[in-house]
């Protein structure tokens, strides 16, 4: 088993900027990709960005390429998402997840491990 613990989410001004993490613990040497994804109210779960294990790898939704950049400490186990120039439509609860496979994927139900997730609040 992997736990994910998310934090750092909030309420921000368009333009500003956040910080989210996600800290794994457990058998964390059965993971190879760590994603986040978000989830905003009436939608679907989209698939924000993701990083290889060992961090040479990293991938962004369109939508959020150039803005969110998402990287690791390996020596604690963390994750981070640093999103700037935040618009309201980035407004979602943040989850991060872990996948136990080593091909990438974009789709959710590909991973194996969920966090409790963490709300961000852009306002306009």
């Amino acid at each position: 088993q992997v736990q994910l613990v998310e934090s750092g989410g909030g309420l921000v001004q368009a333009g500003g900027s956040l910080s989210v993490s996600c800290a794994a613990s457990g058998r964390t040497l059965s993971v190879y990709y760590i994603g986040w994804f978000r989830q905003a109210p009436g939608k679907e779960r989209e698939f924000v960005a993701a990083i290889s294990w060992t961090g040479g790898s990293t991938y962004y939704a369109d939508s959020v390429k150039g803005r969110f950049t998402i990287s690791r400490d390996n020596a604690k186990n963390t994750w981070y998402l640093q999103m700037n120039s935040l618009k309201p439509e980035d407004t979602a609860v943040y989850y991060c997840a872990a996948d136990g496979s080593p091909i990438f994927s974009r789709i959710g139900r590909r991973y194996d491990y969920w966090g409790q997730g963490t709300q961000v609040t852009v306002s306009s």
